[in-house]
């Protein structure tokens, strides 16, 4: 629990699994739903095409976004941190910035560990209580799984909306996970108030 309250009070943002929290709700959003329930998030920019991510996280109260990247140079994946996570910060011209020490080991870092067969387990260093998997997909990329909405997807973003509070006690309105069936391709989205 210190390491959750230190990540709230680190970066105003928090995110936690829908299946560790009592008020969320779950859905599909195909089409143009998809932008008519979420206008207020269209203010995010998109990743650049160049940006090869597993996923990323955005959140009030700024654009800057925390990549989370397949740590594969020269093609060959690096087994000791098959993903690496960096910034880039929008605020400055969308420079690429590496964590710092504090995002590294209490906020937005990974614990990465091997699991045989090609398989990953990864947990992020704030909430560790949260699988997710990085492991290759019919498709033959790696992808990071994880639960949505009771399904086992590939995760594509988290979202954090944030109004109000105060640095060390922000008020986090709601969580918003996004990901993708891997045999359907349908988004699938679980939004929740931690």
């Amino acid at each position: 629990m210190k390491q959750l309250l230190l990540f709230l009070s680190l970066t105003a943002s928090s995110f936690l699994p829908a299946k560790y929290t009592n008020n969320h709700v779950s859905h599909s959003l195909t089409g143009p739903d998809t932008l008519k329930n979420h206008k207020s998030e269209n203010k995010y920019p998109a990743l650049p095409a160049s940006v090869n991510h597993l996923f990323y996280v955005q959140r009030d109260p700024n654009a800057n976004t925390i990549v989370y990247e397949l740590n594969a140079p020269n093609g060959k994946l690096d087994e000791e941190e098959p993903v690496h996570a960096y910034w880039i910060r929008y605020a400055a011209k969308g420079e690429h910035a590496e964590l710092n020490y504090i995002q590294r080991k209490f906020a937005y870092g990974l614990n990465q560990k091997p699991l045989g067969n090609g398989k990953y387990d990864i947990r992020v260093v704030s909430y560790k209580k949260y699988p997710m998997t990085l492991m290759k997909s019919q498709d033959g990329k790696y992808h990071i799984f994880a639960t949505i909405g009771q399904k086992q997807v590939i995760l594509n973003r988290i979202f954090v909306r944030i109004e109000g509070g105060s640095f060390w006690i922000p008020n986090v309105l709601y969580v918003e996970l996004r990901g993708s069936d891997p045999v359907t391709g349908q988004e699938i989205v679980d939004r929740f108030k931690p």
